[in-house]
């Protein structure tokens, strides 16, 4: 059999198991984490055996043989007990098993997986289809919407535009303070991989010195973890690249070449916690750090202090934000007044909605150089693509594809982005891409960079009204949108 056949015998197995546990109410995400388990220990299992004969750090009578030889009731609490045992490891071991547990309640269908995952030879496969097979069923996890797994899932399309516009180089350290499933690190790495023609220093930098991130959800962060690795980033008995630690509490003093994230939706930062009467409560975080401009609750606008003090003095960041970054008041005027002195604020790109699998949400990717201390502000001006207004995607019949961000970045000119022609003009009002300047900017009222200047087409033409399914993901979008404002409200009301 060929390796494509293979390739594609293999996923299908994989699956095929998702479908069976579903219909036992396992969901995807369940399922994918006893498979990073499973995989994890299978391919530590081959790396510890010719040619390889890695010394690996795991327990004696926990690795992957003594899943393989029990069945029924001492398979299902052998492997509970190997999850325990596990967790307390060091390293990536550890920071994998974090938190784990067994969801798969019959014996017989663990074991299927088991001998499923045992008939493969895992380090033979190429990093693409091991990779492949797992992004797939992370995107399907996403695509889970009871789970809350899709906020976790920025669109790859998405990603890898951005990736085009900044382009990032071998022998520069990336970072994401939110990585989420790793989304934006794998993009990265498949840009310089393909782009450059690196030497065995290169390499090395690249598979264990370029990424680091910070992902609080332990979940969340192993799936990251073992996307990384299968993706051949990182090494099975090396160091995690991903924190648990929230990346917002303080500035950890690390500097990095590029930041590229999507921070996580939301507008507060809260915590919870049981008070003296025994009653659970949530309470808005603020965090207190002298690094920012401003302090706030708002999460937004506390990723965007802190992705511009994880830049180096030449650092470059591409980040996606919702709209209230871009006009709220108050610390929102102050943040955008000190980004736009300090860095290069040079590109917004306006997001349509119907791309991102929680609704509702409208934003934007800015993508800004950072600077040396100067008297004068960097910004010169801004330029802005408009690619929400008459533009509908939705997620399953008409999603967000490459293609359809080549124009954007076409017009980002990448290769020099200091030589760049407006498409709007007097004589073409409906062009996308426009510049404005500085001083017109801070004119504004409270700073606003919320700008916008195509007609929508869907109010002046009834007759060209989009399909139906369009209009209601709109419709739900929009409703969606106005709920978080007036919840806003009413806690600002509250407080």
């Amino acid at each position: 059999m060929n390796e494509s056949n293979n390739a594609s015998s293999v996923v299908s197995k994989v699956w095929g198991f998702a479908s069976m546990l579903r219909d036992d109410g396992v969901g995807y995400g369940d399922y994918l984490e006893q498979l990073t388990y499973l995989l994890f220990l299978k391919m530590a299992d081959e790396y510890s055996k010719p040619p390889y004969n890695r010394k690996l750090n795991i327990p004696q009578g926990y690795g992957w043989e003594s899943l393989t030889e029990k069945r029924g009731a001492e398979l299902e609490v052998h492997y509970s007990e190997l999850l325990r045992e596990l967790s307390t490891a060091k390293g990536m071991l550890g920071q994998i098993f974090t938190k784990s547990q067994n969801k798969i309640q019959d014996p017989a269908k663990l074991y299927k997986i088991i001998d499923m995952v045992n008939r493969e030879n895992w380090s033979m496969f190429g990093s693409d289809l091991k990779g492949k097979i797992y992004e797939g069923l992370l995107e399907k996890n996403a695509e889970d919407t009871k789970s809350g797994a899709g906020q976790y899932f920025t669109p790859r399309a998405l990603i890898q535009a951005m990736v085009e516009c900044v382009r990032p180089e071998p022998n520069k350290s990336i970072t994401d303070p939110a990585c989420g499933t790793g989304g934006f690190f794998l993009a990265a790495y498949d840009y310089i991989v393909k782009n450059h023609d690196l030497d065995r220093e290169q390499k090395e930098f690249l598979k264990n010195k370029t990424f680091y991130g910070n992902e609080i959800v332990a979940n969340t962060r192993r799936m990251a973890l073992m996307n990384l690795f299968l993706h051949n980033i990182g090494e099975i008995d090396g160091e995690s690249f991903i924190s648990p630690n929230d990346a917002l509490i303080a500035d950890e003093g690390k500097r990095f070449d590029y930041v590229l994230a999507n921070p996580p939706f939301g507008k507060k930062s809260s915590m919870t916690f049981t008070n003296e009467e025994g009653d659970v409560e949530k309470e808005d975080l603020v965090y207190n750090r002298q690094d920012f401009w401003a302090t706030s609750s708002n999460k937004q606008l506390n990723f965007m202090q802190h992705i511009k003090t994880l830049l180096k003095t030449t650092g470059q960041a591409a980040v996606v934000l919702p709209d209230n970054v871009l006009f709220e008041g108050g610390a929102g005027e102050t943040v955008r007044k000190e980004l736009m002195k300090t860095t290069e604020l040079h590109t917004i790109l306006r997001l349509p909605t119907g791309i991102f699998y929680k609704q509702g949400v409208k934003a934007n990717v800015l993508f800004f150089d950072n600077k040396p201390a100067s008297k004068e502000p960097w910004t010169k001006e801004v330029w802005i693509y408009d690619f929400r207004t008459n533009i509908h995607f939705t997620l399953k019949k008409n999603p967000m594809k490459l293609e359809d961000l080549q124009e954007f970045i076409k017009c980002y000119n990448p290769t020099n982005r200091h030589n760049r022609e407006e498409t709007y003009s007097e004589e073409n009002p409906e062009g996308r891409w426009r510049k404005f300047k500085y001083e017109d900017i801070i004119a504004r009222d409270k700073t606003s960079l919320d700008i916008f200047w195509l007609k929508d087409k869907s109010l002046a033409d009834l007759d060209n009204l989009p399909d139906p399914d369009i209009l209601a993901n709109e419709i739900i979008d929009d409703l969606e949108a106005g709920l978080e404002s007036f919840r806003e409200i009413v806690g600002v009301v509250g407080e």
